[in-house]
This record gives structure tokens, sequence and C-alpha cells, in this order.
């Protein structure tokens, strides 16, 4: 009868692999109390004091804000309505009889009276225009009126404020440093613990 020696020797490594983990985990477990009853020994030898305060110097931030300021000022400004008048004819019928010599001019010829009267036409249109332009510029009337203007500006202000202090301490003839949000006073609270040095 032949005997299968590899499955014998996995089936031995296993077994010590077994052995060798639940032995980790069992002198794990042994330590994980020393270590937490060491840890409270050296909390329980903690104590409160007071220390000398030797030097606050405050740690001051520089910041700005701006502040609205609304300025107003009178000024003059110009109106201009156009004044309610009856229509007229006179700058159309002007233009017309300019347009008409106009053309009468240009198409002297025979052959020429038809385009002379059709540029009378258009340059006589184009003078009546203008003429009723320039009269409506002279019938509006302009009057001025005071009114108050305002606009709001912005001055920037700076101004320092605190946001900590720098507190230097001494305790036992050994001079510490550290920060606080608040003026400690002369003496400051310290927690002092006391460990044994192997």
């Amino acid at each position: 009868m032949k005997i299968d020696y590899r499955i014998q020797t996995s089936g031995l490594r296993r077994v010590v692999m077994k052995k060798l983990i639940v032995s980790g985990l069992v002198a794990l477990s042994l330590l994980v109390p020393l270590a937490e009853a060491g840890s409270r020994n050296h909390r329980d030898n903690a104590h409160r004091d007071y220390a000398k305060v030797t030097r606050v110097d405050p740690i001051v931030v520089q910041s700005e804000r701006r502040i609205p300021r609304r300025e107003c000022w009178d000024e003059e400004v110009r109106y201009e309505t156009p004044r309610h008048q009856r229509k007229s004819y006179t700058a159309p019928i002007l233009g017309g009889i300019i347009g008409g010599a106009l053309g009468n001019e240009l198409g002297a010829g025979g052959d020429n009276k038809k385009v002379g009267a059709v540029v009378g036409a258009v340059l006589g249109a184009s003078i009546g225009n203008d003429l009723k332009q320039n009269r409506s510029q002279y019938d509006n009337r302009v009057h001025y009126r005071t009114e108050t203007r305002c606009s709001v500006e912005h001055d920037v202000e700076y101004y320092e404020r605190v946001t900590g202090y720098n507190v230097t301490y001494r305790y036992q003839g050994r001079t510490y440093h550290t920060q606080m949000d608040r003026h400690p006073g002369k003496r400051i609270r310290v927690r002092v613990n006391v460990v044994p040095v192997s």
C-alpha cells in the first residue's frame, strides 16, 4: 500500500499555521490590557498647576471696511419742447417754385423738358424739406430746470483687530510658548504629567 507523503505534509503545514495564528492572537490579547493599564497609570499621574506668565503679545491683523457715502449736487438740465403751430405749406410751395425754375433751366432744349421736370421736382422737394426742418429748429421752445443728481461713493477705512495672543510662561525654571484666543492674565493653568523614565 502506497502512502502519498505530499498530502500528509500539506496537512501538517496547515495544522502548524493554525497553531501559530492562535498563539499570536492569545499573546496579543494579553499585551493590550497591559498597555492600557500603563497608559492609565500615566494619566493618573497627571495634575494641574499654575505657571507664571512672563510676556503677552497680541496678534494684530489689519482689515478694511467700505463705508458708503451719498453725494448730491444741483445741475442745470436743458429741455426742448416743440411749439404747437398750424400746418404751413409755405416751405413745400417755395421748394416747388425753386425746383420748377431749376427744371425749366435744365430742360431748355426740346428733348430735355421731361428730364428737367423730374430733376426740378426732386430738387424742389429736397429744398422744401430743408426749409421746413430749419424753421422747426427755431420754433422749439428751450428752457432750463435745476435738478438734484446723486451718486454713491465708498470710503475705505482701515482698522486693526486682535485675533489672539502669543503667550510666554515659565514653569519650574523652564520657558514655554503657546497661543491663546484671550488674554491669560498674570498666570496660566498648565497640565503636568509625571512619567517615569526607564
